[in-house]
């Protein structure tokens, strides 16, 4: 099958931390966020132009000199086994890769992890585990969110975890668990939610947390987990 390549920021300074990268967008996902801001990579890929994997390594090729990684995100880029060729080219060029995930594909991602095809993953956290079903409006396989966990906190590859925060679904007792989930992670990540182009409509509406509130979840956590930011 061909890699559903959707989109490409040829240039970004904000989706791999501390690096110049190119972004990659691959369409579809297993999970139904209301909050995503991705909708037409979720919910209608299939109809929008694929772009050939030549055309992007040609791109980073020419670029070589001016990036120091490319960073593949979704939609959900692991729902795709042809990521790891894909991975193995990049790498050949001779950059840096992060992937992003939803943490729902652990076994591909122990296999690039294992095989030393990424230098980066973030993964999403969308609420305490008890309350996942109800924030990603799907039916979720629990464990394998776990096993994602578990095998970035083995800290095999550098990793982050990240939330956007969204008033649904992040609340205090929420940081807390979420903290206890998570303690002695190496970083973790909550991210302001924005209300455009949602996968619900109705979260267009919806009001993001006053900047202020990011510093009393900050302090909640950064008592469980080593490094705590927050992007704004």
């Amino acid at each position: 099958m061909t890699l559903p390549i959707k989109g490409i920021q040829k240039t970004s300074l904000v989706d791999y931390p501390g690096k110049v990268s190119c972004t990659i967008f691959l369409g579809g996902c297993d999970f139904r966020c209301p909050y995503c801001q991705n909708r037409d990579l979720v919910l209608n890929y299939q109809n929008m132009p694929t772009i050939k994997e030549e055309e992007v390594l040609d791109f980073l090729k020419k670029k070589i000199k001016w990036l120091d990684g490319v960073c593949i995100t979704g939609g959900e880029p692991l729902l795709h086994k042809e990521i790891i060729d894909f991975i193995k080219k990049i790498k050949k060029i001779g950059l840096l890769v992060k992937v992003d995930t939803n943490g729902s594909r652990p076994e591909l991602l122990k296999k690039i992890i294992d095989n030393n095809l990424v230098d980066y993953i973030a993964m999403d956290i969308k609420a305490p585990l008890e309350k996942y079903d109800n924030a990603v409006r799907v039916k979720v396989d629990k464990e394998k969110i776990k096993k994602s966990v578990d095998l970035l906190k083995e800290n095999k590859v550098d990793y982050e975890f990240r939330t956007t925060v969204v008033p649904d679904f992040f609340k205090e007792e929420d940081a807390v668990e979420i903290g206890k989930w998570l303690k002695n992670s190496k970083k973790y990540c909550l991210q302001q939610f924005r209300p455009m182009n949602t996968l619900d409509k109705a979260y267009e509406k919806k009001k993001p947390y006053p900047i202020e509130k990011f510093s009393e979840f900050k302090k909640i956590l950064e008592k469980y987990i080593d490094k705590v930011e927050v992007r704004v």
